[in-house]
Parts: C-alpha cells; structure tokens; sequence
C-alpha cells in the first residue's frame, strides 16, 4: 500500500490493507542488507527481527522501504573489503 511518506511512525502502526508493522527495520532508511548488522547507524542496538515493529530511537522512514538507503556496493568491493589488510 501508498502510505506516502508519513513523518512519524509508532512502534504499534500498521498497513492498512496487510496489517504488517510499519516501524521496522526494513521500513527504516538505515537499513542496509548488505551490511553485517543491517543497519548504517553505528549507535542503534542490534535487532534480531527486522520485519517486526521495534523500539530503535534512530528509526526513520525510507524513501523506498526495504533498500539500502545509500546504493550498495559492487559485489566485486564488497569482496575486496571483506578480504583486505588490516
């Protein structure tokens, strides 16, 4: 569903028409998959589901819900930065 862009989201709203949280991780502009912890905020609490509502103090809707809000990384430097020097 088109809920535009809404400014606040609680930890108990839901779709309208799946009733599925909205203040989730993958809702949230910080979430990044491509990422160990998911997430692009360093100071947020790790969150063992993202599909469900959580109490994280960083959330902020995304732009488009469930991608990285900064474009990932090619696969090719991901590989180089997981294998690197330290």
């Amino acid at each position: 569903a088109d809920l535009g862009r809404p400014e606040r989201v609680g930890r108990r709203d839901t779709c309208p028409q799946c009733h599925c949280d909205l203040r989730t991780c993958r809702q949230c502009r910080f979430h990044d998959p491509s990422l160990v912890d998911v997430c692009r905020e360093p100071q947020a609490d790790r969150v063992s589901d993202q599909a469900r509502a959580n109490f994280c103090d960083y959330f902020a809707v995304a732009d488009a819900p469930g991608r990285a809000a900064v474009p990932s990384e090619s696969p090719r430097t991901a590989l180089e930065h997981m294998f690197r020097r330290r």
